[in-house]
């Protein structure tokens, strides 16, 4: 490698994981870049560079942070060459490959050339004359105090093919399903499988099931006559909001950004940890009571 990128938390202490991304490039004439305007606050000596010039000027991109920062580095990296590396800061990281301890093997892994790329899905979401991309899910939100639902219209190819009335409905990534989808009662879906999940939230209309669809599928969100007024979060964040008639065009991307995976764990092993799978319900029998 020649140089490293480094993604930062905006309020996590990220000293220690940036000092060890800066021991080891010390080590190996290593460029190590960051975002200006971000990583001043650590007085390093890391390059600053423009947001938009990150992904272009890296070998490798560094997520130092949670699932919210390894979001942003992978939309940094949309369309480039250089993959991420997920470094947990202290919480749940879903999306991380390593904690801060095992950041300078890991560096060094990558740098022999010991890793494999996951590919990771986007989805495009036109909203009016805006288009966003996520690479967890899209949702469509109502919006508290407006009364009603949010009635939703799906439909694929063009063609109507169901109707929601719930607090929300979620369009997702395979990679998103462990997020807001899984809260509302979506399947776990593995990153290496190509498809986009709806599901509702809280739904209370007749036909109340989840759907996984093509990524050959072209999506349509039709907000319906007497829906709530609504929120479109992209990646957990509001971008926009809607109003009956309002229309929202998902246009799945596979392969927008790559993801650094060094074999130590499989998906699922990181899904029945983090989401404690494992322990949720007790199906060894009754226990022998006291002879």
């Amino acid at each position: 490698m020649r140089a490293v990128g480094m993604v930062l938390h905006p309020r996590r202490d990220s000293a220690e994981a940036v000092g060890a991304v800066l021991d080891w490039a010390a080590e190996r004439d290593v460029t190590v870049l960051g975002i200006d305007g971000e990583i001043e606050r650590l007085r390093c000596t890391a390059v600053a560079v423009p947001a938009e010039e990150l992904a272009e000027r890296s070998d490798l991109l560094v997520s130092l942070g949670g699932d919210g920062t390894m979001l942003r580095a992978m939309r940094l990296a949309d369309g480039r060459t250089a993959p991420v590396l997920g470094v947990n800061l202290g919480r749940l990281g879903f999306l991380a490959e390593v904690d801060v301890p095992e950041l300078a093997a890991a560096l060094s892994a990558i740098d022999r050339g010991e890793y494999t790329v996951e590919p990771r899905l986007a989805v495009d979401a036109r909203i009016g004359a805006a288009t966003v991309s996520a690479f967890n899910d899209v949702a469509v939100v109502r919006v508290p105090g407006y009364g009603g639902s949010a009635a939703v219209a799906l439909r694929v190819d063009g063609r109507p093919f169901v109707r929601y009335a719930a607090d929300a409905v979620v369009v997702s990534t395979p990679a998103g399903s462990t997020a807001y989808s899984f809260s509302a009662g979506g399947p776990i879906v593995s990153p290496s499988v190509e498809a986009l999940l709806v599901t509702p939230a809280a739904p209370h209309s007749a036909f109340n099931r989840g759907v996984v669809l093509s990524v050959r599928d072209a999506l349509a969100l039709d907000v319906l006559p007497g829906s709530a007024r609504l929120a479109v979060e992209v990646d957990g964040r509001v971008h926009d909001y809607l109003e009956a008639g309002a229309t929202v065009e998902l246009h799945p991307r596979p392969g927008a950004a790559g993801v650094v995976r060094l074999g130590r764990t499989t998906f699922y092993e990181r899904a029945a940890r983090k989401l404690r799978l494992a322990g949720s319900a007790e199906v060894d029998g009754p226990r022998a009571g006291p002879t």
